[in-house]
């Protein structure tokens, strides 16, 4: 990594400025429950993340531009442009959880939003809403109203982005039901480039930035299997750890299961083997 500069470092990536217009994005193994990255890292889940990103890059690009250069031999490091981010999170719903439900649980309202009366946890909604949020720098991302976000990044733009990330998230929720994955809801992040063009950025519909549920035991009324944390959450939960910093360390068989779960993910959506993409991380390009 001689040629890069380290800039920053995030829970998951580690971001190196390759030259003034370059980056480069290198996903680790680290995962972190109720915002504390935990001791023990999750084998190959950075290369699940830099590959499914570089798959829905190459699919949606005629959506938006997206920053994605080249994927390097590792697996795991995207070469990226460098964009001046805008400062919102464009989460989009399609079905109601999260801090979407509870949201809606106190108020009938999510950022905003007026829902039907009588929604049961994780239903699905009328069609896909637009609900951003404040990048946190430190603990969770806070839900903001339309209007907040506009005072944020300019009514136009705001416009902009929202119908180009429910473009996204209708255009993904469609391919990954074919590949019976239910894409819950989902979080871009969108910047600009010299000219002032909208083009996507970070990660794209991964497991981490997303809430993936197996169709085939979707059932309204509940909380959802999924593909992400689930087992790191529910062992954290049963150790008595006060969700402070450090986390506890994780058994091999949450590990393992952990793994098996992001792979699957990358599997059923990319129809790629993981062992084809560890080989040779183009395939994912086309």
């Amino acid at each position: 990594m001689s040629e890069a500069t380290h800039v920053a470092s995030g829970k998951v990536r580690e971001i190196y400025a390759l030259d003034d217009e370059r980056l480069l994005l290198v996903a680790s193994d680290r995962i972190s429950t109720f915002d504390v990255i935990l001791p023990t890292e999750i084998p190959d889940k950075g290369r699940v993340l830099t590959g499914l990103s570089g798959f829905w890059f190459q699919l949606l690009h005629a959506i938006v531009p997206n920053h994605m250069l080249a994927i390097r031999e590792d697996g795991r490091s995207m070469e990226c442009t460098k964009l001046n981010m805008l400062p919102i999170e464009c989460v989009v719903r399609g079905y109601l959880a999260g801090s979407g439900w509870k949201d809606y649980q106190r108020t009938g309202l999510t950022s905003g939003h007026e829902l039907p009366a009588g929604l049961r946890e994780s239903d699905k909604l009328p069609a896909p809403i637009f609900t951003p949020a404040t990048k946190a720098q430190t603990g969770h991302d806070e839900n903001i109203t339309r209007d907040q976000a506009a005072e944020l990044v300019g009514e136009a733009r705001l416009r902009e982005v929202e119908e180009v990330a429910i473009l996204l998230y209708r255009t993904a929720a469609e391919h990954a039901w074919g590949a019976g994955i239910i894409i819950a809801d989902t979080k871009f992040e969108f910047g600009l480039d010299p000219h002032g063009h909208l083009v996507l950025g970070d990660e794209a519909l991964t497991p981490d930035s997303s809430r993936f549920w197996p169709g085939d035991a979707y059932e309204p009324g509940r909380a959802q299997d999924s593909f992400d944390k689930q087992f790191v959450r529910d062992y954290a939960e049963t150790t008595g750890w006060d969700k402070t910093y450090p986390g506890p360390e994780l058994p091999a068989d949450v590990v393992e299961a952990t793994r098996a779960k992001y792979v699957e993910a990358f599997e059923r959506l990319t129809t790629i083997p993981f062992d084809a993409y560890l080989r040779n991380p183009s395939v994912v390009l086309g």
